[in-house]
């Protein structure tokens, strides 16, 4: 996590004035380090993180049974080939199911992350500045899933593997075949994975509807506790990355996406739990200033973000959204 320590140092240097209609205070994302009061919350919540890299490696590995499964399916007679496929499928399941998993505890991740960032009786400002450990690992994790999303959306065969599983399990219960996989991944499991990876984000479907059902479990917290986490880190990002004194100091370009990817993880969050949306006028995100920023950035690194704005957010085509910024994004 370089990258972090990297912005560490630009978050430190982050002042009240220049933060003008934001909040006025840094993240230390370099050396926040848990407090007492954080430990619990923040080693549980690492034990996730910690595999975050490696479901990653993964993912980017994935290669798909394209060609095994079309042989088998242009040559239904021959066994061999049947076979074949169904052995290129099978570890691929499993693989799927690992993922799937993985987004399961990460959505017990974020809950922990937002019980403890939203708790009264401190505001989400002064929670994000005591709780500086957690606030990083909250930002940890949207990096993660925007980068899974990514990921995934460029692996159509994902979906056509799992499909020719499905389909093969079926034809197979008709004849009484009795598969090993089976144990791994019965038909309730089964169903559950064609939803995620039907999904075009399914990370991030995953924890909007776990902020979603945070807020809506807890109901004698404010809704503003939680959107205000949320609006907070993203004016926190968007003023970093609009000065150049704070860009010019980054040591990678690496710094630069993670701030990037925070940023529009948590406005497309914040887009699906508050109920107008982040778009329109009463919103707490400059979706003005945090686009700008964005289209001045090299396309290449962008262009994945700028989708998930467009395709990923859930009010940006309501008739409260500006027209200039609904151009913006065109």
């Amino acid at each position: 996590w370089s990258l972090l320590n990297q912005m560490g140092n630009l978050l430190k240097v982050l002042t009240c004035t220049e933060l003008e209609q934001g909040p006025n205070f840094f993240l230390d994302f370099e050396n926040a380090q848990p407090t007492d009061c954080e430990r619990e919350v923040w080693n549980q919540v690492n034990t996730v993180l910690q595999d975050s890299e490696s479901i990653l490696s993964g993912l980017q590995a994935y290669k798909g049974a394209g060609q095994e499964i079309r042989d088998a399916i242009q040559n239904p007679n021959d066994m061999l080939l049947q076979e074949r496929a169904w052995n290129s499928v099978c570890p691929l399941v499993i693989r799927l199911k690992k993922f799937y998993s993985f987004s399961l505890r990460l959505e017990k991740a974020l809950q922990s992350l937002l019980e403890s960032l939203t708790c009264p009786p401190y505001t989400p400002t002064q929670h994000l500045e005591k709780e500086q450990a957690l606030a990083k690992q909250f930002a940890e994790i949207l990096h993660f899933t925007l980068r899974f999303d990514e990921l995934k959306m460029r692996i159509p065969a994902i979906q056509n593997d799992f499909s020719y599983y499905r389909r093969t399990i079926s034809r197979n219960r008709i004849n009484n075949m009795n598969l090993d996989i089976e144990s791994e991944v019965n038909n309730e499991m089964a169903n559950r994975m064609s939803l995620f990876y039907a999904e075009a984000t399914p990370m991030l479907k995953t924890l909007s509807t776990a902020t979603t059902n945070f807020v809506t479990e807890n109901k004698t917290l404010p809704l503003e506790n939680t959107t205000d986490v949320l609006s907070t880190m993203a004016s926190v990002c968007k003023v970093m990355l609009e000065t150049p004194d704070y860009t010019s100091r980054f040591n990678s370009e690496d710094t630069l996406l993670f701030c990037m990817r925070v940023m529009v993880g948590v406005i497309i969050l914040y887009d699906h739990v508050h109920p107008n949306g982040a778009f329109n006028k009463s919103s707490k995100i400059d979706m003005k200033g945090c686009i700008k920023v964005l289209k001045e950035q090299p396309a290449d690194n962008v262009e994945g973000l700028l989708n998930a704005l467009k395709f990923t957010t859930k009010h940006l085509n309501d008739e409260s959204t500006p027209k200039n910024i609904r151009t913006m994004l065109q």
